[in-house]
């Protein structure tokens, strides 16, 4: 995991200039704004730009953001310094902005004055806004986001201004340290954030709860509640929030496991039992609060992220008519995370927390590596190129919601370590299983940089590879070995940018000229399986095709490739080779 204390404006900039070749019109101040938006409120890049008011007469509104599900309006003031925490916000500039709530929501005169000198088109924007406020009951929530700082003092005053007025309206002011988090956070994937949830204590059905328990620690200022709650008020919670409250999960949802249909029988047949057989929820969080609502107990939790009991949470969503009485066991726990060391712990932490309790479900090496800042940054980049990255274990229906009706090449995570492990690494590591690719000796190794060029060439070479050896079972003990020899002749003609992008257009549209890689691919199998039998022996002892292709065999295999009895298949692969790399050469 990241450390929030470790980045700089350089790392914020870096994120900038993915959203500036997104949108080139929009200044640095605005692209900012933009990424503000997709890191704490809208997982939507276009309508995140979309909302971005730009230009004279924007009254010092830079955004305006409707969330209509949740019945909320966001306007957003940006301020982007060149560093972080040098510059002092002017109490003016903050204070200005925390009175356009009641300008807005005012009486008609002092709505007019901020329609003066504005632009029809703020004028018309900031009509919608005091509508919904006003006469559909939206929540109107103020943004001030800054590389500067901002005392407390100023924030006190400025939250002060709001609470005289009768509508639900709010302001928070993210500068400098909070905006290194947020940035840490859309790092790792855990962007936009559930802002807040309430979770019921469970109580009536017949249950008695002798209240929750909570514990403090004063050392570490870590903070934890034990409390029990009823499956239906966790799956109203699921339902409020999304797949966004499993971010820091290690996994998907995974669908049908014996362990989920087990939490399936239980729920149909024996709820009652259901809180003792069951592990329940983990959620670690930046605050939570005792409090009473309607007269209901509830903890409320800032920032919440179920770290452990996604299976739980999603199977008691998923069968909706069961007893009432089926319950749940949650633990929350508060991590501070802006003291000397507390981001530091933080990720510690939650890293030691997912592996402890997180075993109902077997955990692989590759699910522990789900979260990486190479695995995130990969699924960001990838994106962009039109790739869907499955870096998660998931069900096959969970993955298609994600991916929606765009159109993207699918891509899991093992399947690009083994691309880069075929490529680069001994063929026969291949044979050991892929989650050795995802241990401490390997992963580094096979996960060397970001850069999705250097993935997808290896990718496709894949892809192409069984191809050629689909439907030939010989072929596909040969696969890892034909696939690592065929890379290092391949890779000398992908030698520069043209070639590269050409490479992976023919491959991508499964062009005519794929052919002639073909018939290499053809030559090197053929090859491949002539050495196979060459060197399998005879009779009883004779070793069977499955058997042979786990030896260490890359150099006796070169040496049988330049051999007089290979003549024919390496002429054929030299021939076919070369003439793919004249194609790509002259693609127009």
């Amino acid at each position: 995991m990241l450390n929030y204390k470790d980045l700089t404006v350089r790392d914020l900039r870096n994120e900038l200039q993915y959203y500036k070749e997104l949108y080139p019109k929009l200044k640095d101040d605005e692209l900012f704004v933009v990424w503000c938006l997709r890191a704490l409120i809208t997982e939507d890049e276009d309508q995140a730009a979309n909302s971005i008011t730009g230009g004279s007469g924007d009254k010092n509104i830079d955004a305006v953001y409707f969330d209509d599900k949740a019945r909320i309006v966001f306007i957003i003031q940006g301020k982007f310094r060149q560093e972080i925490g040098k510059y002092n916000e002017k109490a003016a500039d903050i204070l200005s902005f925390a009175d356009l709530s009641w300008k807005i929501t005012g009486d008609r005169e002092d709505f007019n004055s901020l329609l003066l000198e504005s632009t029809p088109q703020i004028s018309s924007l900031l009509e919608d806004v005091r509508n919904r406020i006003l006469k559909r009951s939206y929540s109107l929530k103020l943004y001030y986001f800054t590389l500067g700082k901002c005392s407390k003092l100023i924030e006190k005053e400025a939250s002060q201004i709001l609470n005289r007025l009768d509508y639900d309206v709010s302001i928070e002011i993210k500068h400098s340290k909070s905006i290194l988090l947020l940035l840490s956070d859309y790092i790792e994937g855990v962007a936009p954030p559930v802002p807040d949830i309430d979770i019921e204590l469970e109580s009536g059905n017949g249950i008695e709860l002798r209240g929750i328990m909570q514990r403090y620690d004063s050392k570490t200022k870590i903070e934890s509640w034990v409390f029990s709650v009823n499956g239906h008020s966790l799956s109203k919670v699921f339902e409020h929030s999304g797949i966004r409250l499993f971010a820091r999960n290690i996994r998907g949802f995974l669908g049908s496991t014996i362990v989920n249909r087990n939490m399936e029988e239980t729920l149909k047949k024996e709820p009652e039992f259901f809180w003792y057989y069951n592990n329940g929820i983990t959620i670690i969080c930046d605050s939570a609060e005792q409090i009473s609502k309607n007269g209901k107990h509830i903890l409320h939790i800032g920032n919440p992220q179920i770290i452990n009991g996604q299976q739980t949470t999603r199977t008691l969503n998923k069968i909706k008519n069961y007893d009432p009485r089926a319950s749940v066991l949650v633990k929350v726990i508060r991590i501070p995370r802006v003291d000397n060391d507390g981001d530091t712990r933080f990720e510690n932490l939650v890293t030691n927390i997912v592996s402890a309790t997180n075993w109902q479900n077997a955990i692989t090496a590759s699910d522990l590596m789900s979260n990486d800042r190479k695995q995130v940054e990969l699924q960001r980049e990838l994106r962009k190129l039109g790739y869907y990255y499955i870096r998660k274990r998931q069900s096959k229906k969970e993955a298609k919601q994600q991916i929606g009706a765009n159109k993207f090449f699918v891509i899991k995570k093992e399947e690009l370590a083994q691309a880069v492990a075929a490529c680069d690494l001994n063929p026969e590591l291949l044979r050991m299983g892929k989650e050795l690719l995802f241990e401490e000796d390997y992963y580094n190794t096979v996960f060397p940089n970001t850069n999705p060029l250097y993935y997808l060439l290896r990718y496709w070479l894949l892809r192409n590879a069984s191809k050629r050896a689909k439907g030939y079972p010989e072929r596909g003990y040969a696969k890892w070995l034909v696939i690592n020899f065929t890379w290092m002749n391949l890779r000398k003609i992908l030698k520069n940018k043209t070639m590269n992008e050409n490479y992976l257009y023919v491959s991508e549209i499964n062009s005519e000229e794929l052919k002639y890689l073909y018939s290499a691919l053809d030559a090197v199998f053929n090859a491949s399986l002539a050495f196979y039998r060459s060197k399998r022996g005879k009779g009883a002892k004779a070793v069977d095709v499955s058997s042979f292709f786990r030896r260490k065999l890359r150099k006796d295999f070169d040496k049988f490739w330049r051999s007089s009895k290979n003549a024919k298949h390496r002429n054929s692969f030299n021939k076919k080779l070369k003439t793919f790399a004249s194609t790509l050469k002259y693609l127009e």
